[in-house]
């Protein structure tokens, strides 16, 4: 108190006094750093950024900065580090604020203008490398960058010129050096995308905007192009994640939320259709694809798909017919698809035209020769045409190879008393009906016996004494291994129709 009345103050006024010194004292330290404190911040990052922890070394410049905001080589090293972190529009303003601090500082001028080119921005670059060069004109790297930004200048004219003309491989050309000396800058890479999507080449337009939506900010033209491209790919889970970024942008973007709502269905739908083909659901998965068809009719690739899928779904579904009209049409759509030429080969294989599964089997192996399930498949086509040529028991009883044993039967029945040897008088005609009987037999006992109808579809004959162990030994095709009609003369016997 003392102080106080030597001042003349009273004691209320004397107590506020201090207080607001105390006050003061404590805000110093909250709002301020002390110059040591500084320093440890700095050394800190310093160490951290040569040890490559730069997140930790970043956290020690902020806290820096916050304590000095006028040191400019503050400013810079936290520059550096966002230049290390890739982060180059972070650095940018900080580079700026060192050489407000002190214009002369030349190291910052090269370094904001370096990224200035490298972003395209071939004026204010020029300006930095020409303010490096006024103080010390022999800096060679201010040189040699000034230079490199006047031919940025005059390509950039150049490509811009050859598009307009509509030439857009000459554009591309152009652009491959522009790209090379200012990877950062957003408008050389849409413009050389504009150009492959113009040529057809969709996939480098994507490869060129991908790294746009980084380089921009809030670049949602750049997420609904690469959404429509992926799309008309067929990449619809893509397409989705593409649109789906758009929206976290601006939920409220009307073209991108219309686009959604377009890629959310048709990927629903192919997914779903997948999902019911892996259950083994295929008529609905063929309802499913033709939805598909109705969703989106004018790209083609989900029109080739469907019509791929439902021929697939057909034949597993054992219906030749219509399996071989619609993959003839998938056929058509994509000759160069081995799936469909391999689904339309089982198609035919079901109808049992053998020939056409094997020419269907062997293009199909041009255009994929690694595959094992047409390797596989194209050998038993093969089998199962030679097997045609000897008896195809299907062909004797005239039923289909997706008959049940019950119509397999029946048909046996009906052939069997049709063809019985009894029925017949002259030599001749019992001798041919005794080879048809044995026939309409063997194809009973092959095609109602699960294990040797197997066996028969994999295009092996199991009557067949090329395919028993040990050689041929016993009467060729007759079921019962003895033949009752081989003693000759009138033989009668009582059959079972079983």
């Amino acid at each position: 108190m003392e102080p106080c009345r030597r001042a003349g103050l009273s004691g209320v006024l004397c107590s506020l006094s201090l207080l607001c010194v105390i006050l003061d004292i404590q805000l110093d330290g909250v709002l301020g750093a002390t110059q040591a404190e500084i320093e440890h911040h700095l050394e800190m990052g310093r160490k951290l950024l040569a040890a490559g922890q730069l997140a930790e070394a970043l956290s020690h410049y902020h806290s820096a900065v916050e304590g000095d905001s006028k040191n400019y080589l503050t400013f810079y090293k936290r520059a550096a580090v966002f230049l290390a972190m890739g982060k180059s529009k972070s650095a940018l303003p900080d580079l700026t604020k060192a050489i407000q601090l002190k214009p002369d500082f030349l190291a910052a001028r090269l370094q904001r203008g370096n990224i200035l080119l490298k972003q395209g921005s071939t004026q204010e670059a020029r300006e930095d490398f020409e303010a490096v060069l006024q103080r010390s004109s022999d800096n060679e790297e201010a040189q040699n960058q000034l230079m490199k930004a006047n031919e940025l200048e005059e390509l950039q004219e150049e490509a811009q010129a050859a598009y307009h003309q509509g030439d857009y491989s000459t554009t591309i050309t152009v652009l491959e050096r522009v790209i090379e000396i200012s990877p950062w800058d957003p408008e050389s890479r849409e413009l050389r995308a504009e150009c492959y999507i113009r040529m057809g080449d969709p996939q480098k337009a994507i490869q060129d905007l991908t790294p746009t939506t980084r380089l921009r900010n809030d670049n949602r033209a750049a997420f609904l192009k690469l959404s429509k491209l992926h799309y008309s790919l067929g990449n619809h889970h893509e397409s989705l994640n593409n649109i789906r970024e758009c929206l976290k942008l601006d939920q409220d973007d009307k073209e991108c939320f219309s686009h959604y709502k377009q890629v959310k269905k048709l990927s629903k739908q192919l997914d779903s259709a997948e999902e019911l083909i892996q259950e083994g659901r295929h008529q609905e998965a063929i309802e499913k694809y033709e939805s598909v068809m109705q969703t989106e009719p004018n790209v083609p690739y989900y029109t080739n798909l469907a019509k791929e899928r439902i021929c697939f779904c057909l034949v597993k579904i054992k219906s030749a017919t219509e399996a071989i009209d619609v993959c003839s049409e998938a056929h058509q759509r994509d000759p160069r698809n081995a799936n469909v030429l391999r689904d339309r080969a089982e198609a035919y294989i079901l109808n049992q035209d053998y020939e056409k599964a094997v020419e269907d089997y062997q293009e199909a192996r041009e255009f994929d020769g690694d595959s094992n399930d047409i390797k596989e498949g194209l050998e038993r086509a093969q089998r199962l045409l030679k097997q045609s040529r000897k008896r195809d028991y299907y062909k004797i009883l005239g039923v289909s190879r997706n008959a049940n044993k019950q119509e397999i039967t029946k048909a046996y029945r009906k052939l069997a008393q049709q063809w019985h040897p009894d029925n017949f008088q002259s030599e001749a005609e019992k001798k041919e009906a005794e080879k048809k009987f044995i026939d309409i037999a063997s194809a009973k006992e092959v095609l109602t016996d699960p294990e040797m109808r197997q066996k028969f579809d994999a295009g092996e004959d199991p009557l067949d004494p090329e395919n028993q162990q040990g050689g041929g030994g016993g009467q060729q095709g007759w079921p019962f291994h003895f033949n009752p009609f081989e003693s000759g003369g009138s033989f009668h016997f009582k059959f079972q129709y079983n």
